[in-house]
Order: C-alpha cells, then sequence, then structure tokens
C-alpha cells in the first residue's frame, strides 16, 4: 500500500490556506460602499417643514401661545424694547430722506436681535432656558406624533412629552461643550484685535483664520449633536447611545448636514426682517410685540425644520 508524500499534504495545506485568504480579501475589497440617498435641499425641507405646521396649526399655535404666555410672565421679555421708539426718533433726526429711514430701520433692527440675547439677567436666563426646553420637548413630541398619524391635543405635548427631559438636558450639555472652541476663538480674536496686539493686515486676517478653524471645529462637533437631540426623545434611549446613533446617521455627508443646518438662522433672519421692515417703517409701536411674537414662533420652526432633516436622514 502506498504512503502517502507529508510534503505534497503540506502543500496542499499552504494551497488552501492561500485560496481562502485570497477569496477573503477579494471579498473585502468587492464589498459594495454605502451609499446614501441624496438629502433633500434646503428649500424642500422648509417646504416640507411647513406643510407640516399648516395641517396641524392649532396644536404647534397652541404650544408656541403657552411658551410666550409663560415666558413674558416669567422672563419679561417685552422689556428690552421699551426704549424702541426713543432710539427711532433720535436716528431720524440724524439721518434724513428715504435712505435715511432705510437705514434707520436696519439700525433699529440689528439693536433687536442684539438686545435679544444681552437683556435677560442670570435668574430670568434660567427660566428662560427652561422653559425652551419644555417647549422644546412639547414640539419634538408632537412633530413625531403628528407624523405618525397620531391624533394629539396640546394637553398630551406637555404631559407625555416631558418624559426625556434628564437625557435632552445632558446632551444639551454636551452640545456645550462641543461649543467651547467657538468660545476660545471669539474670545482671543476680540482680546487680539481689542488691545491691539494684532496691528498689521496680515496679523489681523491670520488671528481670523484662527476663529474660522476653531468655529468650523465645533461646527462640526456640533452637527451630530443637535441630530441626537431628537434620538434622545425616544422611548429608552440614553444619551451616550443617542450621540453613537446620530454620529452614524451624518457619517460621510457630515459637512453636508452641517450646511443644511447652517442655512436655518440665515432663513430666520431673511423672514424676521421681510416682516419687521414694514413694522419698523409704519408702526413702530408695535415693534416689541411682533418681534416678540417672532421669536417665540422661531422655536416652532426651527424643530420643525431640523426634525424634518432627522427623518430624512433615518429614512434611507
Amino acid at each position: 500500500m502506498a504512503k502517502a508524500n507529508p510534503r505534497s499534504a503540506t502543500k496542499s495545506k499552504v494551497s488552501a490556506k492561500a485560496k481562502a485568504s485570497k477569496t477573503v480579501i477579494k471579498s473585502v475589497r468587492n464589498k459594495p460602499k454605502i451609499v446614501h440617498r441624496p438629502l433633500p435641499n434646503v428649500l424642500q425641507l422648509t417646504r416640507t417643514a411647513a406643510v407640516t405646521l399648516n395641517q396641524n396649526k392649532r396644536l404647534f399655535l397652541g404650544i408656541a401661545i403657552i411658551y410666550g404666555l409663560l415666558s413674558l410672565i416669567l422672563v419679561q421679555g417685552l422689556a428690552k424694547t421699551a426704549d424702541i421708539n426713543n432710539l427711532k426718533l433720535q436716528l431720524g433726526q440724524t439721518i434724513q430722506g428715504r435712505l435715511g429711514a432705510l437705514i434707520s430701520s436696519l439700525t433699529l433692527l440689528v439693536t433687536l436681535f442684539g438686545s435679544s440675547s444681552n437683556s435677560t439677567s442670570a435668574g430670568s436666563g434660567a427660566y428662560q432656558l427652561l422653559l425652551g426646553i419644555v417647549a422644546s420637548l412639547a414640539t419634538i413630541w408632537a412633530l413625531r406624533q403628528v407624523l405618525a398619524g397620531s391624533k394629539i391635543n396640546i394637553r398630551d405635548a406637555f404631559y407625555r412629552g416631558m418624559y426625556p427631559l434628564v437625557p435632552f438636558i445632558l446632551v444639551l450639555l454636551g452640545i456645550g461643550l462641543e461649543l467651547l472652541p467657538l468660545l476660545i476663538g471669539i474670545t482671543i480674536f476680540s482680546l487680539v484685535i481689542n488691545n491691539g496686539i494684532a496691528v498689521l493686515l496680515v496679523e489681523k486676517l491670520l488671528w481670523l483664520v484662527v476663529l474660522l478653524v476653531l468655529s468650523l471645529t465645533s461646527m462640526y462637533l456640533v452637527t451630530s449633536s443637535i441630530v441626537a437631540l431628537y434620538i434622545v426623545t425616544l422611548a429608552d434611549m440614553t444619551p451616550l447611545k443617542a450621540l453613537r446613533s446620530a454620529r452614524n446617521l451624518v457619517k460621510r455627508r457630515r459637512w453636508i448636514v452641517m450646511r443644511k443646518l447652517l442655512f436655518l438662522p440665515l432663513l430666520l433672519m431673511i423672514i424676521t426682517a421681510i416682516v419687521m421692515f414694514p413694522v419698523l417703517f409704519w408702526i413702530t409701536p408695535l415693534t416689541p410685540w411682533v418681534f416678540y411674537v417672532l421669536t417665540i414662533l422661531s422655536l416652532t420652526a426651527v424643530h420643525a425644520y431640523v426634525y424634518t432633516l432627522y427623518r430624512e436622514l433615518i429614512n434611507e
């Protein structure tokens, strides 16, 4: 009986292993890449969000009214624009003509935007933050329910939408930490410019580049965390799990999502300017009220837009 050749057996084993390794390498190389469905443009997102709000206007307007009344009572939101008439009179005496009226209205609008974030004390600011979180949770819960086809009312939004309060706040704290590079960049740039450290144009441009890099770093980090705010409101969802899920959703398209998020404040500023210019021209006494209403409604608009973007990210 012929004996088996040990060398040939060894060679056959080696060749089998080589073939197996080649097969693995080939399968890895031929593994299909993940191709994401193109996201809608900003106009399509805006239109979809507007349709959702319009179809459920009673619900979302009711949430905004409750938020506005509580904010007005606890934060005194109209106190910051009490001197708008005097400021308009002073500008009118300084600048004449139609062009002067336009410049005056633009100055008043910029003043309104600036005063909206700098006039509240620490105590009222805490109230404003808490009310904003409550209204945000109610709005997000209402958006999820109406888009799922459920019939709800305003009371349900405030009662049943509050359960992810702690996880939501924790994700917000994470966003605060991610904004530190932006805060550091603004602080350094202000110190350099105001104290005359950077005198030459080249030096100022260099520090401006540093500010832009730090700003982009914060925006890059915050992009996925903003999406996590909507994921963390799901049942049995932890902040860390929500953040991981959000990073996976924006993977390989983070800059696209960031661009769509950056469009939102620009859109809100344009809409506010379109509404406020006629008010500043002809019915100045109503300016505080109109601006306050727009500020309150903007919270609902922001969540409707970002939630629409979030749904597009998960609907692959």
